[in-house]
C-alpha cells in the first residue's frame, strides 16, 4: 500500500492479528555461541575485546582492533573480574567443561589475591570491604581509586 505523506511515498506493511505480512523483509538470525573448550584470550585482551572468546569478537561498529584499557593495578583487578563473569557465563552453558572450571577457580583466586593487595594498598573498594577496617573513614577517605596517581595514594 503506498501512501502520501508531506510530498513523499511511505511505504508500508500491514500487521493484523499478529502475522508476518507477506511484504515483511526476512532476516536469517545467527547468534554466536562458545564450543566446548574455546580459545580464550588473556584476561587484558578479555576486557580490551568485550569477549573472553575470540569467537564471539565480531567486528561490531567496524572496529579493527581493541585499544588497551588496561592500565594500572585497578584495571587489572577489572580485567580479572571480567575474566570471571565471562567465564561464569560460559559455565552456566558448558558446566561439564572441567577445564574451564579450573581455569575459574584460578582466576577467582588471582582476583581474591589482586583484591587483598589492592586494598591493602588503597583503602577498601566497596562498602563491605570496609567492615574488615578499624574504622569507617578507611572508606570515606581520599583519594578515590578513580583519584590516584602514579606510584600511590593522591
Amino acid at each position: 500500500m503506498n501512501a502520501k505523506n508531506n510530498g513523499t511515498s511511505e511505504h508500508r506493511c500491514a500487521d493484523t492479528m499478529g502475522t508476518m505480512p507477506s511484504c515483511a523483509p526476512l532476516a536469517v538470525p545467527y547468534v554466536p555461541f562458545q564450543q566446548t573448550a574455546s580459545t580464550r584470550y588473556s584476561q587484558q585482551e578479555a576486557l580490551n575485546n568485550g569477549t573472553l572468546f575470540p569467537s564471539l569478537n565480531l567486528p561490531f561498529h567496524l572496529k579493527d582492533q581493541a585499544a588497551n584499557v588496561v592500565d594500572g593495578p585497578l584495571a587489572e583487578l577489572q580485567a580479572l573480574e571480567f575474566v570471571l563473569v565471562e567465564l561464569g557465563q560460559y559455565l552456566d552453558t558448558h558446566p561439564e567443561d572441567t577445564e574451564a572450571f579450573e581455569l575459574y577457580r584460578q582466576y577467582a583466586q588471582m582476583e581474591q589475591e589482586g583484591r587483598a593487595a589492592y586494598e591493602s594498598m588503597y583503602g577498601p573498594l566497596t562498602q563491605t570491604a570496609a567492615a574488615r577496617t578499624e574504622h569507617w573513614n578507611s572508606w570515606l577517605g581520599n583519594p578515590w581509586p578513580w583519584n590516584e596517581t602514579e606510584g600511590g595514594k593522591g
